[in-house]
């Protein structure tokens, strides 16, 4: 950037993101330091594995650090607990390969012979500023960022130093870094500035490319690879390309800004336009739309009022209609009720009449069976006095048969008995006259029946008298 420019406020900006985001990635693997009067934090696990060699008497717990290691145990038993996310390298004096090697691997650790490395697993972020020169020999910026992984620890422990013990992975990202700094130059010196601007997959491709050959081992372009450092390249990516010269960051984006200053003046114009010969529309169309509402309410107002006479000259006529209608309704209904009366009335006289000829049938009927029931009466009572007369007949003759055949003894001995029942039945006679019956046999019954019929007249003279 030359004397002359101003400062480039967009590149200010991006810097100071990337370096607060780098100072955050920082941050959590490498300790702070204790501020004055503060004790410092206790060693890392290297420090950690070193006292532990050392001889130096250690508790259990975790080791702070970047790896949460945890020794515990004392003097030659020790036990090493490794978490499951972080590589381990455990080796033996006079042992060619290590005892132990892999990922989250726990082990027995005897400090006067073995030796322990370890190194986080997670995925690394290196964040790139590489400050270029492009084909025109102008200074830009590319801000970029790689992640990595370790894949095989067995390469990897051999080729590479993780031995820092603050951040075993700080020299590794350093490596990295300055390759992919160095990949990224010498890309974006071949390009031009508005290359660099609008496209960066070239960039991308090629940081790729070199990182993966360094890496992994592969070589795409000639065919071949090897182990490489026992890495994987994650992802690559570009994140800002900005000119470090503000002068001709401004004179990239003239073109674009006047160009969008002429559309977007061009565009007021038009809508200045656009607005003028809507409100001219809207102005006409809001006095014929008042022209027309007046109309509509004139014409409403007619219809309502003709509307409104017809309906009441509809009603007139409906009620006089409905008026006559119901006198007439009435009017027959009460024709039909008289007639209703009369027919009940007929009705009923030719019931009473049809009632008094059954009821004179049946008086006559019953008139009818009674003289048949009296005459059958009477002509049993005749039947059955005249059979008492032939029995009373027959009955005399039988006794006057029996009478006939008695002896005169018989006869006088029975009007002996009945003369107390004969004496009873007499009235009592006011005066006591004495008759003597004298010159009759009283033996024969001839006498006794004088002698009877002289007292019996003198008795009838006696009650003749009294009366």
């Amino acid at each position: 950037m030359s004397g002359s420019d101003q400062g480039n406020t967009y590149l200010e900006k991006v810097v100071a993101q990337q370096a607060v985001l780098e100072d955050d990635l920082r941050s959590r693997r490498s300790p702070v330091p204790a501020p004055a009067g503060v004790a410092p934090p206790p060693p890392g696990p290297i420090a950690k594995r070193n006292k532990a060699l050392g001889g130096a008497p250690s508790g259990d717990g975790p080791a702070p650090g970047p790896v949460d290691v945890r020794i515990s145990g004392f003097l030659r038993w020790k036990n090493v607990l490794v978490p499951p996310n972080a590589f381990v390298v455990h080796t033996r004096r006079g042992r060619d390969e290590p005892l132990h090697i892999g990922l989250g691997v726990s082990f027995r650790f005897n400090p006067s012979t073995d030796s322990f490395l370890v190194v986080p697993g997670a995925t690394q972020t290196i964040l790139i500023n590489a400050y270029c020169i492009c084909r025109e020999l102008q200074g830009v910026l590319v801000q970029g960022y790689v992640q990595w992984i370790i894949q095989d620890f067995r390469t990897a422990y051999r080729k590479l130093d993780f031995g820092d013990s603050d951040d075993p992975m700080r020299l590794v990202n350093l490596q990295l870094r300055e390759q992919a700094e160095a990949a990224i130059k010498d890309k974006v010196s071949t390009m031009g500035v508005r290359d660099v601007l609008s496209d960066k997959q070239p960039i991308i491709e090629e940081l790729t490319a070199r990182l993966r050959a360094v890496a992994e081992g592969s070589d795409e372009e000639h065919g071949t690879g090897d182990q490489g450092l026992g890495l994987r390249i994650v992802t690559v990516q570009i994140k800002e390309a900005v000119v470090s010269s503000s002068r001709l960051w401004e004179n990239l984006q003239k073109p674009y800004r006047a160009e969008q200053g002429q559309i977007a003046r061009l565009a007021e114009l038009e809508a200045e336009e656009a607005v003028a010969q809507r409100e001219m529309a809207a102005a006409r169309i809001k006095e014929t739309q008042r022209l027309e509402h007046e109309r509509e309410l004139a014409e409403l107002r007619a219809r309502n009022e003709s509307q409104l006479f017809d309906t009441e000259a509809v009603e007139q006529l409906r009620r006089r209609k409905r008026e006559h209608d119901d006198a007439r309704e009435v009017a027959e209904l009460q024709t039909e009720t008289t007639r209703h009366a009369l027919r009940m009335e007929r009705e009923r006289h030719e019931e009473e009449a049809e009632t008094g000829r059954l009821r004179a049938e049946r008086d006559h009927e019953l008139a009818r069976l009674r003289a048949e029931g009296e005459l059958a009466i009477a002509e049993l009572q005749a039947r059955s006095r005249h059979e008492r007369a032939l029995l009373d007949l027959e009955r005399e003759g039988a006794r006057a048969a029996i009478e006939n055949d008695r002896t005169p003894a018989a006869v006088q001995t029975r009007l002996i008995a009945s003369l107390p029942e004969i004496m009873a039945k007499l009235p009592k006679p006011d005066e006591l006259r004495t008759v003597t019956v004298n010159g009759a046999d009283q033996t024969s019954v001839a006498g006794l029946i004088t002698q009877l019929t002289a007292v019996i007249g003198a008795l009838r003279a006696a009650a003749d008298r009294s009366e």
